[in-house]
């Protein structure tokens, strides 16, 4: 894998470049919300997701994010998926996108959430 591959989304892009995109997003979609999702930095037994952006429902819950996820993945139902936002914070199934988001979206208008096989606390 190249560096430049792995690196992530706010090393790719500079803060007004995400905020305008976040901007542009929530004008055109009032009713979603938009997530950055990569795969945590020292993740080695879950693959790399396809796509980083999201674009979901503001009433999608944590719980029905993590299946999504999962199924894009291929997971089966032995391996585990931990959903980190901002690389510390991990919240329950059922808490709202919408009420994360308000509390933990980055100041480009974007919340950041990794994932990982393993509960990574301490990153």
């Amino acid at each position: 894998m190249s560096s430049l591959s792995s690196k992530c989304f706010k090393d790719k892009k500079n803060f007004h470049a995400r905020q305008r995109d976040s901007e542009c997003i929530m004008e055109q979609y009032s009713d979603k919300l938009p997530l950055i999702i990569e795969r945590y930095k020292n993740e080695k037994a879950l693959p790399v997701i396809d796509k980083i952006k999201f674009l979901v429902p503001s009433d999608m819950t944590i719980g029905t994010l993590n299946s999504i996820l999962r199924r894009r993945l291929q997971l089966n139902s032995t391996q585990a998926l931990f959903l980190l936002v901002n690389n510390r914070n991990m919240f329950t199934a059922s808490m709202p996108i919408c009420d994360v988001y308000r509390d933990e979206k980055d100041e480009d208008g974007f919340l950041y959430i990794v994932y990982a096989s393993q509960e990574v606390f301490g990153s």
